[in-house]
């Protein structure tokens, strides 16, 4: 809960019990008290009254092939970027087919940061990452976007990453500043590039029948405090980024910023992730698609 999205859900429940004058309450359970992800998708797809935040590489396992691909490699070029599409037609289409599978997304203004990579060997540039095994969530869209980049993923679970590290089993893993520094890998692994291949925004979901048994003022309660809530942790995760990589560099960890010849090279090396849009089940078109609903 220390963590900075940890702070912007406490904030969503003091928000949702004072606006609802008590009716409503979140009960916060952190670090996987409940289960896994897909534990907790499960009992939302049971009606249960529970909820977790997720991405949409894991949507896109639940069946919106197509939402996957807000997690692909160096889609976004920037945060407002991601805020255009989160407001576009096409990502509403996509709500509304997760909808249809039983999950009901409530926000998905939250930044979770941008997603770093942090080795025990330094990297410099892309071609440093050829042969090293990088860990990444359990999810098709992120094993294929690193291994587009040279590297070997390996899926893990999070708490399973720092002994991972420490024994040289893998030879680093990427994750937003915060998750990293909060984690203590840094502790194991002392050197990171700020690659931010992808700019991870995520959403908070529910069960599709739960939601349609609140009332309508429940639901947009829960909707406003949510968004809300979003802004505020958006507020904490840009001063405790600056801070957690200034912790970094006192501990020791050697910080690459790429220059602009080193971000081309990750984002040409990058673009082979896209010739697996077949194995993804992305609709026709679908890249062209989300950069005309960002404006580009």
């Amino acid at each position: 809960m220390s963590e900075p999205l940890g702070q912007g859900v406490q904030k969503w429940a003091d928000l949702l019990s004072e606006k609802s004058n008590g009716n409503m309450k979140i009960e916060i359970f952190p670090d996987s008290q409940m289960g896994d992800k897909a534990d907790i998708i499960d009992s939302m797809l049971i009606g249960e009254n529970v909820c977790t935040l997720a991405d949409g590489a894991f949507y896109a396992d639940y069946g919106v092939n197509d939402f996957g691909i807000v997690f692909a490699p160096f889609l976004f070029d920037s945060w407002d970027d991601c805020w255009k599409l989160v407001d576009s037609d096409w990502y509403k289409e996509q709500c509304d087919k997760l909808e249809e599978k039983g999950l009901k997304i409530v926000s998905s203004n939250w930044v979770y940061g941008d997603r770093h990579t942090m080795t025990v060997n330094p990297v410099n540039n892309v071609d440093d990452l050829k042969g090293m095994k990088i860990r990444v969530p359990g999810n098709k869209i992120q094993s294929i976007g690193f291994d587009s980049l040279g590297a070997t993923s390996v899926g893990m679970a999070l708490g399973d990453v720092y002994q991972a590290l420490q024994t040289k089993t893998i030879d680093g893993a990427e994750n937003p500043i915060s998750t990293l520094y909060g984690r203590k890998l840094h502790e194991v692994a002392k050197n990171l590039i700020l690659d931010a291949h992808v700019k991870n925004f995520t959403t908070f979901v529910v069960s599709a029948d739960w939601f349609k048994s609140l009332t309508e003022e429940q639901q947009q309660m829960l909707i406003d405090t949510a968004n809300e809530a979003g802004l505020y942790n958006n507020e904490v995760q840009a001063k405790q980024e600056e801070e957690y990589l200034n912790k970094m560099k006192e501990e020791g960890v050697n910080v690459v910023v790429p220059d602009a010849d080193v971000m081309k090279g990750f984002k040409e090396k990058a673009e082979s992730f896209y010739t697996h849009s077949d194995e993804f089940g992305w609709s026709e078109g679908l890249y062209e698609k989300v950069k005309a609903a960002m404006g580009k």
